[in-house]
């Protein structure tokens, strides 16, 4: 009989600490930073740091009711490119509200602005989008709308991002993540600027905070009389096809 009580508590005591554990309270909010380094910085398969390495680092909070803010950095040399131009860094901030439609079901919308600290242009390349996303499994769909000229491009306001992005899980840590983007540039230029970026990438997450990727990408930029519109000082084309490496770590 003690035995069986000794074992009867003992199975109590397991069921209890297990749903206790079950129904831990979720936190109200989070609050995370991480800090990295690419290759090259890529946005929307266009090279921002002169096809050269970049340092990037940010801060997110979110609240359990889906709404977040958060703030990012990265170096950049594309502003330095034009003569006379200044501004090291883009400087970001965001906020926007996630949830559920359905169980499978999930948006995301918000609002992003991308801040150049010493920028000295006529046309300010600070832009301003927002932005709405649904995503399904894997698989997300995102647009991004220009309510500013977007990134110093002259009459470009409405412009618009159409991205389509997918991870897939591998296990162990892998995953791969393929993407399908289209920039279209209103105003200046007659569509010029406006082009297709696809990539896929391999993620491996080492599960202490540090995740390494390695991105093969490429755009359709056009080019005019033989010269990509997006150039470099020294003639490089800055959406030509690239394969760029990067380490994040997350705490």
């Amino acid at each position: 009989m003690k035995v069986k009580n000794a074992l009867l508590l003992s199975v109590l005591a397991f069921s209890g600490a297990a749903f206790a554990q079950a129904k831990a309270p979720e936190p109200d909010y989070t609050l995370s930073f991480n800090v990295g380094a690419v290759t090259d910085y890529r946005y929307r398969g266009i090279s921002q740091s002169r096809l050269k390495p970049a340092l990037q680092g940010g801060i997110d909070f979110s609240h359990k009711s889906g709404f977040y803010l958060g703030t990012w950095l990265t170096t950049i040399k594309w502003l330095k490119d034009v003569p006379g131009g200044e501004g090291p860094v883009e400087w970001d901030f965001y906020g926007g509200y996630k949830g559920s439609i359905t169980e499978a079901l999930g948006f995301d919308v918000g609002v992003l602005r991308y801040q150049y600290p010493r920028e000295n242009f006529t046309v300010s390349p600070n832009t301003t989008e927002v932005y709405g996303g649904l995503s399904f499994g894997p698989a997300t769909l995102k647009y991004s709308h220009s309510t500013t000229t977007l990134f110093g491009i002259a009459d470009s306001k409405g412009s618009g991002y159409l991205d389509l992005s997918a991870t897939f899980d591998l296990g162990s840590g892998w995953s791969i993540v393929p993407h399908i983007g289209h920039q279209k540039v209103d105003g200046n230029g007659n569509g010029i600027f406006s082009y297709t970026d696809y990539s896929i990438g391999v993620n491996k997450d080492f599960g202490n905070g540090l995740v390494a990727s390695l991105t093969a990408l490429d755009t359709n930029a056009k080019k005019v009389g033989g010269v990509p519109v997006y150039i470099s000082p020294s003639g490089k084309n800055l959406g030509k096809s690239g394969l760029v490496a990067g380490i994040k770590y997350n705490f």
